[in-house]
């Protein structure tokens, strides 16, 4: 999961992901990255921890960090809550990357970004828009 900065979209959609996959009880490795290091080190946005919270899911510990070259030789997949995410890790994936890059909603079927919470405080709305992408993705996995 990659967005900008790995304190609002990327750490709810890991969490998320993560709480479904079990539900399903599918075995997959889900972590989160930001393509800036503005936030390095930092814990979830506490209103992306409030909203997470509300539905069941502690996201508290989680810990930003930056999208590396390794990462596109560990992960099968990486996916861009945005199309500007996107772009900004297709520069970085280095020529012997497996992870096959995409949007988060393209691979859900869906089209379109998730939008930047962080901006609009529409933490509620994005977590559903994330909940269901997640339910999509891993039903196609399944």
């Amino acid at each position: 999961m990659l967005c900008l900065g790995n304190i609002c979209r990327s750490p709810t959609a890991e969490a998320v992901m993560r709480a479904k996959a079990a539900e399903l009880g599918l075995a997959v490795e889900v972590d989160s990255a930001g393509t800036g290091g503005w936030h390095v080190g930092e814990p979830p946005d506490r209103r992306a921890q409030a909203a997470a919270r509300s539905r069941g899911l502690d996201i508290s510990g989680l810990r930003a960090r930056q999208l590396s070259r390794a990462d596109f030789r560990s992960f099968d997949l990486i996916l861009a809550m945005d199309g500007t995410n996107l772009s900004d890790a297709a520069r970085l994936a280095p020529h012997d990357g497996r992870a096959r890059l995409t949007t988060f909603l393209d691979e859900a079927g869906l089209g379109g970004d998730v939008p930047d919470p962080y901006y609009t405080g529409q933490f509620d709305a994005v977590l559903d828009l994330i909940e269901d992408a997640s339910i999509r993705i891993l039903d196609r996995m399944a």
